[in-house]
C-alpha cells in the first residue's frame, strides 16, 4: 500500500508573508530554511507519495488573481523538481473560511480519492504543516501529524513538533524499521512485534521462564523494543515453542531491517563473568550458521540447553544472515546468557543506520 506525505505550502514550504499572508508576487517568494534539502532526502527513500495541500483564501478573485498566484507557484514546483522533489498531486482550495467548504482544510473533501482507497495506507501517512488545522486534518484523515513550530509548542496528537526541516527528515527516514507478525500453527500461537529503533514497549512471555529471561537480553542490550507473546504445546516439550519463537523473531528482524540502505551490517563480542562469547553477524542475505558452544548441563532453568543451538540456527535462517557463535566458560547460565547478550550487541551494531545515507553496505550493489 502507498503512503502519502501531505505537505502544506504557506508557512511550511514557502515563508508566509506576515501582513497579507498571500504569496502573490516573486518578491514575496522565499523557501522555508532547509525544506529543499530535507524533502529531497525524504523522497530518495521511495517510501512516500508527495502531495501538496493548501488553503488559498479567495484565489481567483480580484483581491487574489490566479495570474498573481501562478508565478511563485510554478517557480516553487520547478525548483523542487530540480532537486528530485515531485508532487504526485497538488490540491488547492480557494474558498474563504466563512464559506464552510467541505474542501477547505481541515475538512477532507480535497482528499476524497485517497479515503477508503485500498491502494493507500492513510494510517501510515503523514501531514506536515505549521498550523493546528494541519494537525486536525491529519486526525480527520486517520494519518499522523508533524507540526512545524518551535520545540516546546504543545499540540495534542503530533508525532513530532519541531521548527527544523532536517529533524523532520531524520524522523521520517527512521520511522519504518518496525514489524508485527502473527504465526499460528497446530503447535504454537505467537504474536511478535519489533521496533529496531526502540520506540515501543517490551514484553516477553513464552511459558518458559528462563527462555523469557534470555529473550529479554535482546531488547535490553540491542536498543530495540520487542514483544513476544507465545503459547505452545509445552505439555509435549519445549521444542516447538522455542523453534517457532526463533522463526517469528527472525522474520521480525528481517522485515524490520527493510532495504538495508545506510545500515552498518556487521556485528561483535563480549565477556560474561568467567565466560567469553563471540557473535559474528553479517546481514549479507545468505544464511551460514556456525556454533561452538558446549554445555555441561542438560537444562538451565526450565529450558533444555540442546535447544539453543537449534534456536540460533533457525534464527539465522529466518534473518537470512551469517551467524557465527562461539562461547567458552564454566557456568552454563553465564554461558548462554553471554551468547544472548553478545547476539544483542552484535544486532545493535549491525542494524545501526545513518538515516542520511543512501549507501547500500555492499560492493555488489545488492544485498
Amino acid at each position: 500500500m502507498k503512503k502519502l506525505l501531505i505537505v502544506d505550502r504557506d508557512g511550511t514550504i514557502l515563508v508566509e508573508p506576515p501582513v497579507d499572508y498571500q504569496i502573490d508576487s516573486l518578491e514575496k517568494f522565499e523557501f522555508v530554511p532547509g525544506v529543499i534539502t530535507a524533502l529531497s532526502k525524504i523522497m530518495t527513500t521511495g517510501e512516500f507519495e508527495l502531495v501538496m495541500a493548501s488553503n488559498q483564501d479567495g484565489l481567483g478573485t480580484s483581491s487574489f488573481p490566479t495570474a498573481d498566484f501562478l508565478p511563485p507557484q510554478n517557480l516553487m514546483i520547478k525548483t523542487l523538481a530540480g532537486e528530485g522533489v515531485v508532487f504526485s498531486d497538488i490540491l488547492v482550495d480557494p474558498s474563504m473560511p466563512e464559506d464552510n467548504s467541505p474542501n477547505r482544510k481541515p475538512r477532507t473533501g480535497m482528499f476524497a480519492k485517497y479515503i477508503d482507497n485500498p491502494e493507500y495506507d492513510l494510517s501510515s501517512s503523514f501531514v506536515i504543516g505549521d498550523r493546528l488545522t494541519d494537525v486536525e486534518l491529519a486526525k480527520n484523515l486517520g494519518a499522523k501529524a508533524i507540526l512545524l513550530q518551535p520545540e516546546g509548542t504543545w499540540a495534542e496528537g503530533c508525532e513530532l513538533i519541531t521548527d527544523s526541516w532536517m529533524k523532520i527528515c531524520e524522523f521520517l527516514r527512521s520511522t519504518s524499521r518496525s514489524c508485527k507478525i502473527e504465526r499460528i500453527t497446530l503447535e504454537t500461537s505467537i504474536i511478535g512485534e519489533i521496533d529496531l529503533d526502540g520506540r515501543g514497549t517490551t514484553s516477553i512471555s513464552t511459558g518458559l521462564h528462563f527462555f523469557d529471561h534470555m529473550l529479554e537480553q535482546i531488547p535490553h542490550h540491542s536498543g530495540c523494543s520487542l514483544k513476544i507473546e507465545a503459547q505452545g504445546d509445552l505439555q509435549v516439550d519445549e521444542h516447538h515453542t522455542m523453534e517457532d519463537v526463533a522463526i517469528v523473531l527472525g522474520q521480525l528482524i528481517y522485515n524490520a531491517i527493510g532495504n538495508k540502505v545506510g545500515m552498518d551490517r556487521y556485528g561483535f563480542a563480549l565477556p560474561m563473568d568467567e565466560c567469553d562469547a563471540t557473535v559474528l553477524l553479517d546481514f549479507g542475505g545468505r544464511s551460514e550458521f556456525v556454533w561452538n558452544v558446549n554445555f555441561t548441563r542438560e537444562y538451565v532453568g526450565d529450558t533444555p540447553t540442546e535447544m539453543y543451538k537449534h534456536f540460533f540456527k533457525t534464527l539465522s535462517s529466518e534473518m537470512r544472515c551469517n551467524l557465527h557463535i562461539t562461547a567458552h566458560g564454566e557456568n552454563n547460565h553465564h554461558l548462554i546468557e553471554g551468547v544472548f547478550k553478545a547476539f544483542a550487541r552484535a544486532l545493535k551494531m549491525a542494524v545501526r543506520r545513518d538515516v542520511f545515507s543512501n549507501v547500500l553496505p555492499s560492493s555488489k550493489g545488492i544485498l
